[in-house]
């Protein structure tokens, strides 16, 4: 069985019917998760103590369950705003909060970020949260996330960054609705459809979009280092930063 098999039927036993439906609507979105987790797995093989991570957005467990198998190293505090998507975490991994790997926060991301003590984490990760928020807010957050990082932490985010060719963007776009259309009424998911749509609308506004440049800079501007995007799928991507080392 191929690791992304193994990948799959782990979390369809964990997550069950939340990850499959995703993994058919968004495979992208599930990649980019798997990715997320990945990319913790490498700094964690060079950590010789365990790690705190935060993790931005957590939902109903997809990307937090990534990064619980990433390595066993890892103290988790998965925040999250939406009680519905969490408590379904909350019952999904209830394991691994058992053996006190991990924890919740229901606050929204700045809040929780403004109560943890600066320099007090050891990556904050997470995966299709940011883009959501208003740019004015994101902003807030991405300082406040450098200021918890602890001095050569790491930022990792699997999202939407758009491209900077507009046109080429907006033609990317219209070919994921048309995969929505494709897959959804296939079936029979109309009332998920409707959600999707209009969820991608916000995300498409001029307050929420994320654009590629323009993010690389914000992170830039708030003092990350290292900066880097890859495994660009459509308008997805994983984006790495670092807080420079003392």
């Amino acid at each position: 069985m191929t690791e992304q098999l193994k990948y799959d039927a782990l979390f369809s036993g964990v997550i069950g019917k939340d990850y499959e439906l995703l993994n058919l609507i968004c495979p992208s979105a599930t990649q980019m998760s798997r990715l997320v987790g990945g990319a913790v797995a490498e700094y964690a093989e060079q950590a010789k103590a365990n790690l705190t991570v935060v993790e931005l957005g957590g939902g109903t467990g997809i990307t937090t369950l990534a990064l619980l198998t990433a390595s066993d190293k890892l103290n988790i505090l998965s925040i999250d705003n939406e009680p519905v998507m969490q408590e379904q975490a909350k019952k999904n991994l209830k394991q691994w909060v058992a053996d006190g790997k991990l924890t919740f926060c229901g606050d929204d991301a700045l809040t929780a970020l403004n109560n943890l003590g600066s320099g007090s984490v050891d990556i904050v990760a997470s995966a299709y949260t940011l883009h959501n928020f208003l740019d004015s807010y994101r902003s807030e957050v991405i300082e406040g996330l450098f200021r918890v990082l602890k001095p050569g932490g790491q930022f990792i985010n699997g999202d939407r960054y758009a491209l900077d060719d507009i046109s080429l963007h907006t033609r990317t776009i219209q070919d994921e609705i048309s995969g929505y259309f494709k897959v959804l009424t296939q079936i029979n998911k109309p009332d998920v459809l409707e959600h999707w749509i209009v969820h991608l609308f916000s995300d498409e506004s001029e307050n929420h979009i994320m654009r590629e440049s323009a993010a690389l800079k914000q992170l830039h501007d708030a003092g990350f280092s290292a900066i880097n995007l890859s495994h660009r799928l459509a308008v997805n991507a994983l984006v790495t930063a670092q807080k420079p080392a003392l």
